[in-house]
């Protein structure tokens, strides 16, 4: 009945109509008040129309009202009760009942299966129609041919409007526990991504961030301690440790941003640490972008001792941030690998900007890749390590691509196409 009811077209108009009038808040006090109005003027009506007199008159209208006045002032249960006590009254003890008075027993019993407590609604609802049920089988012998017809109506009204309601109220049931299900698992979700980003700022910490200390320390170290180190030796060794440094301001900073996300699910406070003492706060600094690109060629250029250019065509235009931070990211790796593999080689980073586009061209002039092929798609070149991987899942993040290959006279070649807005 419920699905019924939610397509609409499976109910009959009376049905749409009821379920509209009980649904609406304060609906079923202006509905009581208009059908007892309605109910008093029919049965008065009739009763003039039958030469009854004026005490006549007032009692077929108090009796009338009867069948509508509870549903403006009771609760479901008890007006359910009350309206259905007077109707099946009115019908065995004196064979009339009026339309309005037929209107409102479907209103209210409809309203005990849909708002009703569950067991009452369950149970009492269809009790409270059956009556009419019998009625119709049994007959009302003071009845004339119109009440006969609104006695079969009711018989069979009254348990499909009961049943309405009670499917109404298990269909609304169901959404309530199904709307809970799904904020638990959005919630059981949350705090899992927010352990697994706990976990790996531990690991990031322990054990990645020990060893570039370390790499920092080492080399601050050999710079001090050689005996008769050249002045470009121990200036390599200087920029190894700030490198390194570099490298661990950048992971603090990444390292706050997991750790307050992690406690804030715990509902920790944002200024201690797991073991409960004070911590600084994380470095916080806007996340790199496009206009940075010119320090990151010149700290590229002052590492490896190469040429490094930085060449942009096209009117410059802004970017989405997290296209710019991708193309900043990706030129970043770009320039890390050539130092690795191509120590000494020049490199050009290309900037081309179109209406729709943002295209990235890193190249060296090193030996080139081991497969000396025309530009083929990243995963065919993984096996190397993880920066070319990095490089294309930060592309297609953006929604853009990144290609890498040998490049055409000798060299590698990194090619990315980022849109001009993130997708």
């Amino acid at each position: 009945m419920g699905a019924a009811g939610d397509r609409g077209g499976g109910w009959p108009r009376w049905a749409r109509q009821i379920a509209a009038v009980a649904d609406v808040p304060h609906a079923p006090a202006v509905a009581g008040a208009l059908l007892a109005v309605a109910a008093m003027t029919e049965a008065i009506a009739r009763g003039a129309a039958a030469g009854m007199s004026v005490a006549g008159l007032v009692g077929v209208g108090a009796l009338a009202a009867s069948t509508t006045v509870p549903l403006a002032f009771l609760g479901p249960v008890a007006a359910a009760v009350a309206i259905s006590a007077a109707s099946t009254l009115s019908l065995a003890a004196f064979g009339t009942l009026t339309v309005a008075g037929l209107a409102a027993q479907l209103i209210v019993l409809y309203r005990l299966g849909r708002n009703g407590p569950r067991d009452a609604a369950r149970f009492l609802a269809p009790a409270l129609a059956l009556p009419f049920l019998a009625l119709a089988l049994a007959g009302t012998g003071q009845a004339g041919s119109e009440e006969r017809v609104l006695v079969v109506l009711l018989a069979c009204l009254a348990p499909a409007a009961a049943l309405a309601g009670i499917a109404q109220q298990a269909r609304g049931e169901a959404v309530a526990h199904r709307a809970a299900r799904q904020a638990a698992a959005g919630t059981l979700s949350e705090h899992l991504a927010r352990g697994e980003r706990a976990r790996i700022a531990r690991e990031l910490h322990d054990v990645v961030a020990h060893h570039i200390s370390m790499i920092a320390v080492q080399a601050e170290t050999a710079r001090l301690t050689t005996p008769g180190m050249p002045a470009a030796g121990a200036q390599r060794l200087s920029q190894i440790g700030d490198t390194a440094r570099a490298g661990l301001t950048e992971m603090r900073r990444l390292l706050g941003v997991l750790r307050e996300d992690a406690q804030a699910s715990a509902g920790d406070q944002p200024g201690a640490d797991q073991m409960g003492r004070e911590r600084p706060g994380a470095d916080r600094h806007p996340q790199p972008g496009l206009r940075q690109l010119n320090e990151l060629v010149d700290e590229a250029r002052s590492a490896s001792g190469a040429a490094a250019r930085l060449i942009v065509s096209g009117p410059p235009a802004a970017l989405d941030p997290g296209v710019e931070l991708a193309a900043y990211r990706i030129i970043q790796e770009a320039l890390t690998n050539a130092r690795r593999h191509a120590p000494g080689a020049a490199v050009d980073v290309e900037l081309r900007y179109t209406s729709d586009a943002l295209r990235l061209r890193i190249r060296d002039n090193g030996p080139g890749p081991p497969l000396t092929s025309p530009l083929v798609p990243v995963a065919a070149r993984e096996a190397g390590g993880h920066g070319l991987a990095g490089m294309r899942e930060r592309a297609a993040a953006a929604g853009g691509d990144l290609r890498t290959g040998a490049a055409p006279g000798g060299g590698f070649l990194i090619e990315a196409t980022l849109p001009a807005k993130a997708e």
